[in-house]
């Protein structure tokens, strides 16, 4: 009966209060209703079309690439493996709830020190239990402070998966801006091989002079020039995107070696508005449940300060003879509490309050921190997005002017009528706007992307990532051929 009421006793007080403080959500920062650049007809204050946004280019390549990167991509799995490690560190911590039960036994055999050499075997067997009692809630604030750093890594997973997305299609928008870039490259050069060509026979026949012939082939040669840099970036890019998909560079190479323009959705952006980044970002839902699992491992700290309660118990067997053992005679029991209270730890225990008391002051600045520099991600992106169209739209313009110019003072050195240096000064500006035009139509795709990206799209908040990894599978995929080779190794 005593027994009874002694862990009824442990678990009513077990039940009481944590020690600590609760958490609370952080107060809402201050926001605008909506963006600065929301009256813009380019954006909607809507996020249907946010989770998916990659499909409004249109691309069914780069539907495909975003696919196989979600699969296969090595950071991914690096984050899955962390949202595992945080999963199983949860529950070494919700075993310190739980008793510990330890089976033991032996036989011991003692020689004697009289001169007869007596022998003496002694057998033991029993089970030894303890519990400490969670008395002032210390190991349930392990238990928050490590189920909010399990919810964090995988929020990680999301803002990998968010990251990643956006890098496989701004990587995949500049394949294709440089092979606008190169295409326009190779027809210029075209062009002007046939400047050089026109520039040769006039001199031949005496109607221009061999500075107009040394002019054109310089032209013609610094464009050339301009070629390998463009071919050495596409390289790059294709190689890049290969690795962000999990596989070899230049895998990719005959899957992207057919020239495409660059995808550009139609219809307006949709943005949501300020506040719902907090949820949309798991940048920011991070931060937030750093801050949680801070906030807890103050109230582990303050359990120092209380004394701790342990209910111990063993059942055990004694006997010189093996096979009487297990007899009545031959048994005992103990059972009963212990307290252990450090009263003096000169300091200690506050100090390491007041160190968790400054970390959580610090995680509570980066969550702030974290949601300015959202707002203003997104903010510059919007302008970048604006800004960059209309710089598309003037390169245009221009590069059609470029066109004529080049035409028009092409047909007037022929006739005599215009000196070679006006076809010189129309064929430089015709490259490079063209080439600006083909730079610029990539840059507006991917100042997109990174609208997508500030605003946390590719994925809802309401279905998280499937973040479950197989640890037995993995090992028995990964490790184990690795163990297995360092075994033939020796």
């Amino acid at each position: 009966m005593k027994v009874v009421s002694t862990v009824s006793l442990a678990l009513l007080l077990g039940g009481c209060a944590a020690v600590g403080p609760d958490y609370k959500k952080p107060p809402t920062i201050d926001t605008s209703a909506t963006w600065s650049k929301a009256d813009d007809p380019a954006f909607l204050p809507t996020t249907d079309s946010i989770k998916n946004w990659w499909t409004l280019f249109n691309d069914p390549l780069l539907n495909e690439l975003i696919e196989l990167a979600s699969k296969n991509n090595l950071d991914v799995r690096v984050a899955m493996a962390s949202v595992a490690e945080a999963r199983a560190e949860l529950g070494i911590i919700n075993g310190d709830k739980a008793p510990v039960v330890g089976v033991g036994g032996e036989a011991v055999r003692t020689d004697g020190l009289d001169p007869a050499g007596s022998v003496d075997t002694r057998y033991t067997t029993g089970v030894d239990a303890t519990w400490e009692i969670d008395l002032f809630g210390q190991v349930r604030r392990e238990v928050e402070a490590a189920t909010a750093d399990y919810q964090a890594t995988e929020e990680q997973l999301n803002d990998v998966m968010i990251t990643l997305y956006a890098e496989v299609a701004r990587t995949y928008l500049t394949i294709r801006a440089l092979q606008a870039s190169l295409v326009a490259a190779t027809g210029n050069i075209e062009s002007q091989k046939q400047v050089v060509d026109l520039t040769e026979k006039r001199f031949k026949h005496g109607l221009s002079t061999d500075l107009d012939v040394s002019q054109a082939k310089r032209t013609l040669a610094l464009s050339e020039a301009k070629v390998p840099p463009l071919k050495i970036n596409l390289s790059e890019a294709i190689n890049t995107i290969s690795v962000l998909i999990g596989q070899a560079p230049g895998k990719l190479n005959k899957r992207l070696e057919e020239v495409k323009p660059v995808p550009l959705p139609e219809g307006a952006v949709t943005v949501g508005v300020p506040s719902n980044l907090l949820r949309q970002r798991p940048d920011i839902r991070k931060a937030e449940r750093q801050l949680a699992a801070q906030v807890a491992r103050i109230g582990v700290a303050k359990g120092e300060l209380y004394p701790k309660l342990s209910l111990n118990g063993s059942f055990n067997y004694s006997a010189a003879n093996a096979g009487s053992l297990f007899s009545g005679a031959n048994s005992a029991f103990s059972f009963g509490p212990s307290l252990r209270w450090n009263i003096f730890q000169g300091g200690k225990v506050k100090n390491l309050i007041k160190a968790e008391d400054a970390r959580t002051l610090q995680a509570l600045f980066i969550y702030e921190r974290t949601v300015l520099n959202a707002l203003n991600e997104v903010e510059n992106s919007m302008t970048a997005y604006l800004e960059q169209q209309v710089q598309f739209e003037a390169q245009g313009r221009a590069q059609a002017s470029a066109r004529r110019s080049f035409d028009l003072s092409t047909s007037l050195y022929k006739q005599g009528l215009t000196d070679f240096q006006n076809v010189l000064d129309a064929q430089t500006a015709l490259f490079d706007t063209e080439n600006q035009v083909a730079a610029a139509r990539g840059q507006t795709a991917v100042n997109l992307v990174a609208i997508y990206k500030a605003i946390g799209g590719g994925w809802d908040p309401k279905v998280p990532f499937e973040s479950e990894m197989n640890l037995e599978e993995a090992t028995e995929k990964f490790i184990t051929p690795l163990t297995e080779d360092k075994e033939n190794e020796k």
